[in-house]
């Protein structure tokens, strides 16, 4: 037996940004097959098509959102291919998103406890008719949200389960001869912090860890508050993944390194120069 129950609250995670209607539309369709339910805006302006980034944020928030909520995400670069749909479990909480690597944050930690792939042919049951080539996210997604969320539709209604899903994209950290470990930027927030895979029990376990990036070593510290103006700082984050930041600036335009950027949690006490004008 699985724990989701409905609740009517629908999150929305997506790259489509808030100049166009797009969000607004596919609001409009949910409410147009089940006036009763509720909308958060997760966040709007990931980076678009970028699947994996859009997974990471997802992932960190899931704890916050009460039983029965249904997350939907909409970072989907292959909208009208022959990729999939996927329906997965996550305790009591449900999530609807295209099989392109945006659910691998949480595949491979664990913390997806059913998978259902989406069968187009049962489709038409829950109001999805006419479908455009390139907005799935109205056609598709929004309607089958609506099913799910109002308690019309149990997600094993949706298709057969499966055992896995994709992973593209999604990077894994290594393990170092110094006994740190490797990791990468899998997101940029809009201060500029340069946000890793590499969680927080990694970092600590080490003997005084220090954080490599961008030829620089950098000390871990508490909070932004421990450093000065303009410094480069190491933190474990409210994520609890290893970041890096610059104390009231730009650690991203300061560094120059975006996502993909790699970066190592070392043992030992940092060396290196700590500011860069």
């Amino acid at each position: 037996m699985y724990r989701y129950r409905a609740n009517g609250l629908i999150t929305l995670t997506t790259d489509f940004g808030a100049r166009e209607p797009f969000v607004g539309v596919m609001k409009g369709v949910m409410l147009a097959h089940a006036a009763q339910l509720r909308f958060i805006d997760m966040a709007h302006e990931v980076s678009a098509f970028q699947p994996v980034e859009a997974g990471f944020w997802l992932a960190g928030a899931l704890r916050y959102f009460p039983s029965g909520t249904l997350h939907v995400a909409v970072v989907d670069p292959g909208v009208g291919t022959s990729r999939d749909l996927i329906v997965a479990l996550s305790g009591d909480q449900a999530l609807l998103a295209p099989d392109n690597g945006l659910l691998a944050p949480l595949a491979v930690r664990g913390r997806l406890d059913r998978i259902f792939r989406v069968d187009n042919t049962r489709l038409v049951k829950f109001g999805v008719s006419d479908v455009s080539a390139t907005f799935h996210g109205r056609d598709i997604f929004a309607p089958l949200a609506a099913a799910i969320a109002a308690g019309r539709c149990d997600p094993a209604d949706i298709g057969p389960e499966v055992g896995s899903l994709s992973q593209e994209g999604w990077p894994t950290t290594t393990s170092r001869k110094d006994g740190g470990i490797a990791g990468v930027i899998v997101a940029v927030d809009r201060f500029g912090n340069l946000i890793s895979n590499i969680n927080a029990a990694a970092v600590v376990a080490l003997a005084s860890p220090t954080v490599h990036i961008g030829g620089l070593l950098l000390p871990l510290r508490r909070t932004y508050g421990d450093a000065a103006a303009g410094e480069y700082l190491g933190l474990i984050n409210s994520f609890e993944v290893l970041e890096v930041a610059r104390a009231r600036g730009n650690a991203s335009q300061g560094l120059n390194l975006a996502v993909g950027a790699p970066i190592s949690a070392v043992p030992g006490g940092a060396t290196a120069q700590f500011r860069r004008s």
